[in-house]
């Protein structure tokens, strides 16, 4: 009788095997995550103001316990009224309202619940009152494009959007705590960025007339790499958005005037 050689059976897989399983599994993972963030961009739209005003409940009270009722904050709401009286009317019945933080963070982000958070340490930086109204538009532009719960994060987002959908309201405010620390951290991409600014910038010259002061505030940023800012860390690339933001005042053939000094409460 002959005897079967067994030698060749389960050999290890080579090197080539590997690779391409490898490949196979991150091919996958890369998917999964596109997928999952395909769906929160898309199911964000699907959340209710309702909704937004729930995790404002949440949300905004943390904030509250950090801002300072001041004669600071009552400019920058009278600020922030002018640019809202510039809005599509359909965005006009919102309860946009700033919330001014003093400490030197130099930051500002949009929270749901229609708050502004503004850090005095930003506010420092401003020259002039149409560059901080640059930065309050752009913060508007975040509200229209719905950024402000993107920021939530994918899983959170999503969460809230199965809850609001099935009505279950009740764990809405659960999941926004979860949250409240990504807002933030939150880095929104290059493309919701200049969505913003190009809203902040339209804003802008309906109020004025013009857009003197749109890049000013983003330049000096761009100049402060080195600074420890938390603008810096939670915005990207602010000299590309200047040379974006001049592009279009050209393409629109918007005028840069004379820009208004800042109100003397905030200078």
């Amino acid at each position: 009788m002959s005897s079967v050689n067994y030698r060749n059976r389960n050999q290890p897989p080579s090197n080539r095997q590997l690779l391409i399983l490898l490949g196979i599994f991150a091919a996958f993972t890369i998917g999964v995550i596109w997928l999952i963030g395909w769906i929160a961009s898309s199911i964000v739209w699907l959340i209710p103001y309702s909704v937004e005003q729930q995790l404002g409940a949440v949300i905004v009270p943390v904030y509250e316990r950090l801002a300072m009722p001041s004669p600071a904050q009552n400019t920058l709401n009278d600020l922030l009224d002018r640019l809202e009286a510039q809005l599509p009317s359909q965005r006009q019945n919102r309860d946009y309202k700033v919330l001014y933080i003093p400490k030197d963070t130099v930051n500002a982000l949009a929270v749901p619940g229609d708050r502004i958070i503004i850090y005095s340490g930003l506010v420092k930086q401003a020259q002039s009152e149409n560059e901080l109204m640059m930065v309050l538009g752009h913060e508007l532009g975040h509200f229209a494009n719905r950024d402000h719960l993107r920021s939530l994060g994918r899983a959170v987002v999503v969460q809230i959007a199965i809850a609001s959908i099935i009505g279950d309201i009740g764990s809405i405010g659960s999941i926004a705590v979860s949250g409240i620390e990504t807002i933030s951290n939150a880095q929104y991409s290059q493309s919701q960025e200049s969505q913003a600014d190009e809203v902040g910038l339209t804003l802008l010259q309906k109020t004025y007339g013009h857009v003197a002061g749109a890049t000013d505030f983003f330049a000096r940023m761009s100049q402060k790499q080195q600074l420890d800012i938390d603008f810096l860390a939670t915005h990207p690339a602010p000299s590309r958005r200047v040379k974006e933001i001049q592009q279009l005042i050209k393409q629109r053939n918007y005028k840069v005037e004379q820009k208004q000094p800042l109100p003397s409460t905030l200078s």
